[in-house]
């Protein structure tokens, strides 16, 4: 099947200049590779700072750089949690863990299991019910629910689908499916036959397999559409060894996932409803690979190799079985149609195959359609207008850049949440863990570090220089090693945090010299400002080209040197706060305390300004102090032009809070009240407002 026409090879060279142009190359394939590899590296060394013992995994579309911008695809993870042990062998089970047996008997869905509940002091099964969520069966096993997941966080995260929270909004992004899972250390043996199984491309290597082998598996909570016993069944996942698999494929088999995933899209899925799955493309894809010559997949033969795809997914579908392709047992089509969907699929997929290349030129997404109409001069250019890929690039840029520089932010923000509650002593043993990844550490590691690390130092060496605030007034040399430490966390955070600390202890000069240099840098260079407070809704700022042609230049160094983070004190820095912006800490009512979110307002506790307007406020209280007037009411304008203008402030309400203090200043009082009414239209809970306008109208009725 595979000696075709010269028009076949003709379409799959105009197919693949085409998914080329639209991003699906080998140089975007890896940017968004690596920028998930780093975030998951992020997370999961923020995790062991704060002694979460969960492992996070980056999976599906977006980590393999399997997507486009019109596929809309979702961000995947995997949260491993490791207080769990399941068990295949009796040798796995491990003393004090909460150990379960995986049980695969003729009750259990192939590719699914039950958990039977073990004891932890001896590896002895348990013979009481420990709570709601264990049920004895018929041969007296105690048994796990997966219903147990619903207690344990779906609730601060979003709305359950099977075993997933979908999460909308998450960052600005993509909408993301967060899926919890147990360990499993060793490698499923119901799988155990797949890393023997020789197919005719020999591929997968024998070194992937055995890699695939080492990782594992997971169980995730989801019994079959087609268990007798859906609440008691776990789903045995192998997404690591899919990743694995995922990542060796050569970019024409990149391509043609892509444009099953488009078709599954336009064709099969149309309204939405979920009848073939992309995991279903994805298994069909390795299943050709495997079944085929390695020569097949090239750019010249993408259009027939989509085709031969096509073909066994039709298969798939008339004899209801679509084997998982590790787990050949797990039929994963079992349950998923009705008789009439079956028929109506089957028709759609043959006429799909009948009507040759017709249908890819209705293909919508991306334009991929209208593009390919171009490179057959079907069309002439002029008559449509597409998004160069140079502006899909950046587009692309965009929104992996954001997405690291967001987690970032929000990562640092969990670790400060951590901080809150700990002494100096354990603050720096803190510091110290996080040294050892770079000194201990692989590649990823040492990217995650140099991002994560000088935030730490700058609050570490700002809660030194707050104690010693508070007992002489004075900043003790250490806490000046650490604060310099940090200084190039960002463009412009660590280096206020700096300034702040001098403003505090009355060194206006040095303050002024800062101060002067952080503006300077900030307008130097294109930077971008970000806020990660909240975990969801934040928009993606407005990023112009010149930033984005950095940011190709420079990869992540964007993240440091282009980047301005919020300033954030938490009430450990108190005395290196300026007074006025230290009543953002004490902004809550114990009536405001039931309007908060956990993941959202975490830093409600504290006192958190975006960087540019705390710039000009401590530039107009520094000023003030130095008698520079002129300069004081440039800082003033400047303030107010950015809170005004700058569209991506996350923090808007408390920079009119600090503006209205000035105004309270300038002894323009209508205008500061002005300014704290606004501050409550952006934020009408949990806003220090309330208290700067029964400050300031005290004060008037006082004064009359």
């Amino acid at each position: 099947m595979f000696q075709e026409p010269d028009y076949r090879e003709n379409l799959s060279l105009a197919l693949s200049e085409v998914l080329d142009d639209i991003g699906v190359n080998e140089r975007m394939v890896m940017r968004r590779r690596r920028n998930y590899m780093l975030i998951q590296t992020t997370k999961n060394i923020s995790d062991r700072l704060t002694d979460t013992n969960n492992t996070s995994y980056h999976l599906g579309s977006q980590s393999e750089g399997t997507t486009t911008i019109g596929l809309e695809s979702d961000v995947d993870l995997l949260f491993c949690m490791h207080d769990f042990n399941i068990i295949q062998d009796w040798s796995e089970w491990e003393h004090g863990k909460e150990n379960y047996l995986m049980i695969q008997d003729e009750n259990t869905t192939p590719g699914y299991c039950f958990l039977q509940s073990l004891r932890q002091d001896v590896p002895l099964p348990d013979t009481v019910i420990p709570d709601e969520h264990h049920i004895t069966d018929r041969s007296e096993r105690v048994l796990l629910k997966n219903t147990v997941i619903n207690h344990m966080v779906y609730g601060a995260f979003g709305q359950q689908h099977g075993p997933s929270v979908a999460i909308q909004g998450q960052s600005g992004f993509f909408d993301g499916d967060n899926v919890l899972a147990f360990p499993c250390k060793s490698w499923p043996q119901s799988a155990s036959g797949w890393l023997e199984r020789q197919g005719i491309g020999r591929w997968p290597t024998q070194d992937m397999r055995r890699y695939a082998a080492s990782t594992g598996c997971f169980v995730v909570p989801t019994g079959s559409k087609v268990s007798e016993y859906p609440e008691l069944e776990w789903r045995i996942s192998t997404s690591l060894a899919e990743r694995c698999l995922m990542s060796n494929l050569n970019i024409t088999q990149i391509r043609c996932y892509v444009l099953l995933k488009m078709i599954l899209k336009s064709f099969l899925n149309p309204h939405a409803e979920i009848n073939i799955s992309s995991f279903m493309c994805k298994t069909v894809l390795l299943h050709c690979i495997e079944n085929t010559e390695p020569s097949v997949w090239k750019d010249n033969n993408l259009f027939t190799c989509l085709t031969y795809c096509l073909l066994e997914l039709h298969s798939c579908v008339q004899n209801d079985r679509c084997s998982h392709f590790i787990i050949p047992d797990n039929n994963l089509m079992a349950g998923q149609f009705t008789a009439e969907t079956k028929h109506e699929l089957s028709k759609n997929i043959c006429e799909l195959i009948q009507n040759d290349r017709q249908w890819l030129l209705s293909i919508d997404i991306d334009n991929l359609g209208h593009r390919l109409q171009v490179k057959l001069n079907r069309i002439p250019h002029r008559v449509y207008y597409f998004p160069s890929s140079l502006q899909i690039y950046e587009q692309v840029l965009t929104s992996t850049y954001g997405s690291n520089a967001f987690n970032i932010s929000m990562r640092y923000m969990l670790v400060l949440n951590h901080l809150k509650n700990e002494n100096i002593r354990t603050i720096k043993q803190l510091v110290v863990k996080l040294m050892n990844f770079s000194n201990n550490g692989n590649r990823l590691e040492h990217a995650a570090f140099k991002l994560l690390a000088p935030f730490l130092f700058t609050t570490y060496g700002s809660i030194l220089a707050s104690s010693s605030i508070g007992e002489n007034n004075q900043m003790s040399p250490e806490a000046l090693v650490w604060l310099s430490a940090g200084l190039n966390s960002d463009t412009s955070s660590s280096r206020l945090k700096l300034a702040s600390v001098f403003y505090s202890t009355g060194d206006m000069e040095k303050a002024e010299q800062i101060l002067r240099h952080t503006e300077q840098q900030y307008y130097s260079y294109p930077v971008v400002p970000i806020c990660g407070c909240c975990y969801c809704k934040k928009p993606l700022p407005t990023v112009k080209a010149e930033f984005l042609r950095v940011c190709g230049e420079q990869s992540w160094d964007c993240i440091k040197h282009n980047t301005a983070f919020c300033v954030r004190f938490i009430q450990k820095e108190i005395n290196c706060v300026p007074h006025e912006l230290q009543y953002e800490m004490f902004r809550s009512t114990q009536d405001d305390m039931i309007h908060r979110e956990y993941l959202d307002d975490l830093w409600m506790d504290w006192a958190v300004v975006d960087s540019l307007p705390f710039l000009y406020f401590l530039q107009y209280k520094v000023y003030s102090h130095l008698q520079r007037h002129q300069d004081q009411q440039q800082a003033l304008c400047k303030l107010i032009r950015t809170i005004l203008t700058d569209k991506n402030l996350g923090h808007r309400e408390t920079a009119l809070n600090i503006l209205g203090q000035c105004m309270e200043q300038e002894n323009r009082h209508q205008q500061a009240l002005n300014c704290y009414l606004l501050s409550l239209q952006q934020r009408p809970r949990n806003n220090v407002a309330i208290i700067h306008i029964c400050k300031l109208l005290s004060g008037l009725l006082s004064s009359q």
